[in-house]
Parts: C-alpha cells; structure tokens; sequence
C-alpha cells in the first residue's frame, strides 16, 4: 500500500512538512504573512514541473534505478505520447503536481541523476571532438602518426598507416573541394576517413578507460579551430 503524501510544500527542492520547526521558521522569516508567498510557490511549482519534464530526457537505466512511484511514472510516459500542446501542457502540469509529492531525498536523487547525465553528454562531444583533430593531424602530418603510436602504443600500427596512407589518396582535389565550398557543403570524405575516425575514438575510450589521467588532445592545443564532423 503506497504511502500517504505528507502535507507541506517545496523549498528550493526541499520538502518542508506542515508543523514542522523548519516551517516555522520559514513562516517567522518571510515577509508579509505565515504563509509562502504565492511567488514562491508559483516558482517552486514550476521548478519540479521543469524538473519532471527534464525526466523524459533521462538515460532508461538511471531513470530505473530512481524507483520512481507508478503513478508518476505513468503520468511521464502518456506526456511523451501527446503531441498537441494543449493537452501537454495539461500533462506536464500534472506530472508537476505529482512532482511535489515527492519526498526531497527523491528529488535530490532526480537531480543528481540528470546532473551525472549531463557530464556524461559533456564528455562525449568532447572525445568525439578530439577524435576529429587527432584525425585531421594524421592525415595531414606524418609526424602526427608517430606522435599517436607513442601515446598510444596498442594501436594496430598497421590498420592505422593504411588507413592514413588510403584517406590521403581519397582526398579531394583542391578543385573539387572549392566546388563543394562555393556551393556550402562538405567535400565527400570516403570510407577509409570515417573508418580512421573509428579506430582513433575507439583508442581513446580505451586509454581512457585503462588510465583515466590520460588526457585526449585539446583542439585548442593541436591549432585546430575547425568544428567538422565525422561524416
């Protein structure tokens, strides 16, 4: 049987019970009245509701382990299903009342888990740009290439200069690359390109998971401006 929601109301993410010393206080301290101002809760409300709209965003396996009640848990998956935006704004103000019937520790551990995803998505754009410059110095220099087998030594060597040796030859014509440029898009890169791109990314989840104090080169210190992709 679940158990019956305390009375109170939402302080920065805290969850104050009516009666308590803490509401007490917070009733001696606010001007105007005992009661929080309806600015105060308005903001609060909207605060969790963000926060439980944000939850639809969440990684399934860090939204599992929140444990979250079922009933909100239903009330999130009918709000990715509603398109019109009446009746999502309907939804996500009741998604936002169930969010504030959330004990705080709850809560604490809603933020903390979206927090973590977003390091984690901060991360990636990061590897994946590192893989691009590091890509780009290797097709370009070959002093790159011995740089990279000293940093890291468990590349297949051989894959690596093959496909360096195969992305230069599949280079565009300056000409050709022009063309492209006039006309705004990307000169087409062939397989061996995107194939180099794997094999650096994959090396650097790898170094980084052997040694976590190994530091993917910076764009910045290679002389890289360029944001292209791995196309």
């Amino acid at each position: 049987m679940s158990r019956k929601p305390k009375k109170g109301y939402y302080v920065r993410g805290h969850f104050v019970a009516e009666g308590s010393e803490l509401d007490l206080e917070l009733k001696r301290d606010l001007k105007g009245g005992d009661e929080p101002s309806k600015t105060e809760l308005k903001a609060l409300s909207a605060e969790l509701q963000g926060l439980g709209e944000e939850l639809l965003t969440l990684r399934k396996d860090r939204f599992e382990a929140l444990a979250l009640p079922t009933k909100l848990i239903d009330a999130l998956d009918e709000l990715k299903k509603i398109s019109n935006f009446e009746g999502r704004r309907r939804q996500s103000q009741f998604v936002g009342k169930l969010m504030r019937q959330l004990e705080s520790e709850t809560i604490d551990a809603v933020r903390a888990a979206l927090q973590e995803q977003r390091k984690g998505s901060a991360k990636e754009t990061l590897l994946l740009h590192s893989a691009e410059t590091w890509r780009e110095r290797l097709v370009e220099d070959d002093a790159a290439v011995a740089d990279w087998v000293a940093r890291f030594p468990d590349t297949d060597t051989q894959q690596l200069r093959a496909l360096v040796r195969q992305a230069r030859k599949d280079a565009p014509a300056p000409a050709e690359a022009n063309v492209a440029e006039s006309k705004g898009l990307a000169p087409r890169k062939a397989r061996a390109w995107r194939e180099l791109f794997q094999l650096v990314r994959d090396q650097l989840i790898q170094a980084e998971a052997d040694a976590p104090t190994i530091q993917p080169i910076d764009a910045e210190d290679a002389g890289y401006t360029d944001d292209s992709h791995a196309g």
